[in-house]
């Protein structure tokens, strides 16, 4: 059993959201003060107090730590109710550019475009960072649908690629900056597909 499991919640041990939180945010403080290669599960639970069960219960290796950690910004505003898809789209797209705009960032994009399809840091990308962002997309979307501000589209799969993968194309092939203009200019695209697949013209 672990020693989260055996240790009395009245002598200080964080709740459960509380931990993941005190764990990214050492983790951020370890990936942008010493980079990657520093970051360790033993370090974050050395440093942060939260314990390494803990830890593995949340991410499966320091890779996919690293990748939440990039994407945890203590300053931006996650609660999303109340808040037009456009909105949304904008904040989360600008989150990804600022994420990957850091030193680290961009470290760690060339990182991944070196390395092994298969590697650690190439499924923590994947998982962590592209499909997790992609799946908020989607409950973005349909929270839009839910409220009758867009339509469903036909086929959410295609449109999720189609606003996504250009993110992660500019990451990995930086042929173009990727910055909060472009953040704003693909959120404007995709707001112009979705209002094309709800049966309107313009941006919503």
């Amino acid at each position: 059993m672990s020693q989260d499991q055996t240790s009395p919640r009245g002598r200080g041990r964080p709740p459960s959201k509380a931990a993941r939180k005190k764990a990214l945010l050492t983790a951020r403080d370890i990936l942008l003060s010493e980079g990657f290669g520093r970051l360790t599960i033993e370090a974050v639970a050395a440093r942060s107090g939260v314990s390494k069960p803990t830890i593995y219960r949340n991410w499966a290796n320091a890779g996919e730590l690293a990748m939440a950690a990039l994407m945890a910004d203590p300053s931006a505003r996650t609660d999303m109710a109340g808040r037009s898809l456009a909105a949304s789209l904008r904040s989360q797209m600008h989150a990804l550019v600022t994420a990957f705009a850091t030193t680290r960032g961009r470290q760690i994009a060339l990182t991944l475009a070196a390395s092994d399809p298969e590697s650690e840091m190439a499924k923590a990308f994947r998982n962590r960072v592209i499909l997790s962002s992609r799946e908020a997309g989607r409950q973005l979307i349909g929270d839009a649908v839910s409220r009758s501000e867009i339509a469903g589209p036909a086929d959410i799969e295609t449109v999720l690629d189609m606003i996504y993968a250009p993110v992660f194309y500019r990451l990995l092939v930086g042929h173009l900056p990727l910055d909060i203009a472009f953040a704003d200019n693909l959120v404007n695209q995709a707001l112009d597909l979705l209002a094309c697949a709800s049966g309107r013209s313009g941006t919503i």
